[in-house]
């Protein structure tokens, strides 16, 4: 046993040699580009990029790039190619799903400094913005144009477009306004070789294939993205919005669905359990009915006429689906405290517990209810709560999981409920993810959605933009050897969901 011990002290010593030496290599090529503060690789400047909002799990990169113009991204890019370094690029650090979590042996590029709106044109209804800019700001920015961006992240404040465009970002007006890819034209940026890349167009179409779509979502594995052109929507005459209460998740599930199936597509369409209501209301004081088991909100936007034919028809349907109280925002004040709960809703959750592992699964708006149902089933199986907030209309769950962190058997459990929310979702009809990516969250649960015939034709089209992996390595697509080993796990255990996700 002393020489087992032995050996592996060894082994740790080599390791931490061999990384002590690659970092001062890195270094040294990256002090020719850059000044000398805009590279951290000291573990007290390097912490705080350890994770992103997974916090459940952290790995200091080896050192930090802060580059200040295009012309020091594109040799960053260089090098790191040169010296086979692998480069995680990192906007706000909001994301969810551990998609900026750093490499150990890798250089983590951060672009939070290119935060210029480059150019807006009311008359295209576009913007050009620079990467690092806030999801929030573009609105700030065109709102005396009548003029807003519609793509609205909890994060807006915060989050930002570079990011936004890695995971395909959504928000509570997404059902009728799109996801990131609907209200984005074009996305320029840097191959992993440093080569200057655009996919799609300012035009209404672009020549060639259209790689838009594979580039928007492709969290950081593609190419790095530092300049978006983005499309500005009008701002509605008028919004309004309904809020439902329902003494039964059944019957605000079924709610959700029926209003679409009566041909409405509210401006947003959300659900909130009892956990959830009660979290927010105690944080910004929304005046949500805490007797309600599950409150939807509906919102219309348009004309006045618009507005108020939709409201009168939602709140029909709101009202044979069983809703006990019903609340119709009377001024722009009101309808956005109704909103402020939903958009608070996880930062109230941070009240309840020490961490919490926020989820993102989609399924068909017909199994709201069951849903719901099979996660109260679980939070007794694995002792733990989960507060549910929804992007209802179209389907998208985002299951809080409170937990300790710090406890290793709640993180574990944690981890459990989270991939058996994914994989039951999978088996209702549904996808592991919606808008938040799978970064290393959800690679286990990837193995369940896809078969290796499909994982390796993702791989494929990694290859294609990236041959030897050296962008946001081990995220998003799971290896055949981590499926093998992960399916042993579930037929070891007996069990539908029994990931361990890498200790990064």
């Amino acid at each position: 046993m002393s020489e087992t011990l032995n050996d592996n002290f060894l082994s740790s010593s080599a390791e931490k040699l061999i990384s002590a030496e690659l970092q001062k290599t890195v270094v040294t090529a990256l002090s020719k580009i850059l000044a000398k503060q805009d590279i951290l690789f000291t573990p007290e400047d390097t912490t705080p990029y350890e994770c992103d909002g997974l916090t459940a799990y952290r790995q200091r990169p080896l050192c930090v790039a802060i580059p200040q113009n295009l012309e020091q991204v594109q040799q960053i890019l260089k090098v790191c190619h040169s010296l086979a370094v692998p480069v995680i690029a990192r906007g706000a650090g909001t994301g969810l799903s551990g998609g900026a979590m750093p490499s150990p042996k890798g250089v983590t590029l951060s672009l939070a400094r290119f935060n210029k709106i480059l150019n807006i044109d009311p008359l295209s209804r576009t913007a050009v913005v620079q990467c690092g800019v806030r999801n929030l700001a573009i609105s700030d920015a065109v709102s005396h144009l009548g003029l807003y961006y519609a793509p609205d992240p909890s994060s807006q404040i915060a989050c930002t477009i570079g990011g936004n465009v890695a995971e395909n970002s959504g928000g509570v007006h997404c059902l009728k306004y799109g996801l990131t890819l609907h209200n984005v034209l074009k996305v320029k940026g840097f191959t992993v070789e440093g080569d200057p890349v655009e996919f799609g167009s300012e035009a209404l179409d672009s020549p060639g294939l259209d790689l838009l779509p594979l580039i928007v979502g492709s969290e950081g594995m593609l190419a790095i993205t530092t300049e978006v052109v983005v499309k500005l929507t009008p701002k509605p005459e008028l919004a309004r919005c309904i809020m439902a209460s329902f003494d039964d998740m059944r019957k605000a599930g079924d709610a959700v669905a029926c209003i679409i199936a009566a041909g409405i597509i509210p401006a947003g369409l959300e659900m909130m359990d009892k956990p959830m209501t009660a979290a927010v209301e105690d944080f910004v004081h929304a005046g949500y009915d805490l007797n309600a088991q599950a409150i939807l909100l509906c919102e219309s936007d348009g004309t006045a006429q618009e507005v108020a034919e939709e409201i009168e028809r939602m709140t029909r349907v709101l009202n044979e689906c069983g809703a006990t109280a019903l609340k119709i925002s009377q001024s722009e004040e009101e309808r956005l405290r109704f909103w402020s709960g939903r958009k608070n809703a996880f930062p109230a959750s941070g009240r309840l517990s020490p961490d919490y592992m926020c989820m993102d699964s989609t399924i068909p708006r017909k199994r709201l209810a069951d849903i719901l149902l099979a996660i109260a089933q679980m939070e007794q199986k694995y002792s733990l709560r989960c507060a549910n907030v929804f992007h209802a209309g179209d389907g998208n769950l985002h299951p809080l999981i409170l937990f300790d962190a710090n406890d290793p058997d709640q993180l574990h459990r944690a981890e459990l409920f989270g991939a058996e929310i994914l994989e039951t979702s999978v088996k209702m009809g549904g996808t592991v993810t919606g808008e938040h990516g799978v970064g290393v969250e959800k690679l286990n649960s990837m193995c369940v959605q896809f078969s290796s015939e499909e994982l390796e034709q993702m791989f494929s089209i990694k290859r294609a933009f990236d041959p030897h992996g050296l962008l946001n390595p081990g995220k998003v697509i799971p290896t055949l050897q981590r499926c093998v080993e992960y399916g042993r796990q579930v037929v070891h255990h007996g069990q539908v969901a029994h990931p361990t996700l890498p200790r990064f």
